[in-house]
């Protein structure tokens, strides 16, 4: 671990989660790809007992906001999910191909507050529109922004993923 850094792990916090793939590749530019990695997200999910509150997956890089997994913490869980897509894609890739996938780190921040909560949250929904992928975060399919409702004259969302992780998408 970087010097400096300090993970906090076994506080009950949620976790804003983010790493890159390796030297920023769009390894996730295609829906295949991207509904490969949610599925072994699904697949670590269930084996770590975690919830997933919100991700969004984008071309080169991956936002999620889960809780504390019940087994093992999220360092774990988070090498978990790459290793386990990382296998599955170089499966298919050719010898010859380099052979990363994700760069070594990830970035991981505790959540103390419903109002950090949100922002992050806001943050990682609107990403494909800030980068101009999309108009509306709606358009993104790799996201669970569709797994969110409006609430209240605040506009903003509650979600219907619940505990059990993401919302099958329609």
């Amino acid at each position: 671990m970087p010097w400096g850094l300090k993970r906090y792990y076994g506080t009950g916090s949620l976790h804003f989660i983010s790493w890159s793939s390796y030297q920023r590749q769009p390894l996730l530019n295609s829906s295949v790809r991207r509904d490969l990695f949610l599925t072994v997200l699904e697949k670590m999910r269930g084996r770590y007992c975690f919830a997933v509150i919100g991700y969004v997956v984008m071309p080169e890089h991956v936002h999620l906001l889960v809780s504390e997994p019940q087994i093992a913490n999220p360092s774990t869980v988070v090498q978990a999910v790459k290793l386990g897509f990382a296998r599955r894609i170089l499966d298919g890739i050719s010898s010859e191909s380099p052979h990363h996938i994700w760069q070594s780190r990830f970035y991981d921040f505790n959540l103390w507050s419903q109002r950090k909560e949100i922002e992050k949250l806001k943050y990682m929904l609107r990403n494909p529109v800030v980068r101009g992928l999309v108009e509306t975060p709606e358009q993104w399919p790799s996201s669970s922004y569709r797994g969110f409702v409006p609430m209240g004259s605040q506009g903003w969302f509650a979600s219907t993923i619940g505990v059990g992780g993401r919302k099958d998408r329609p």
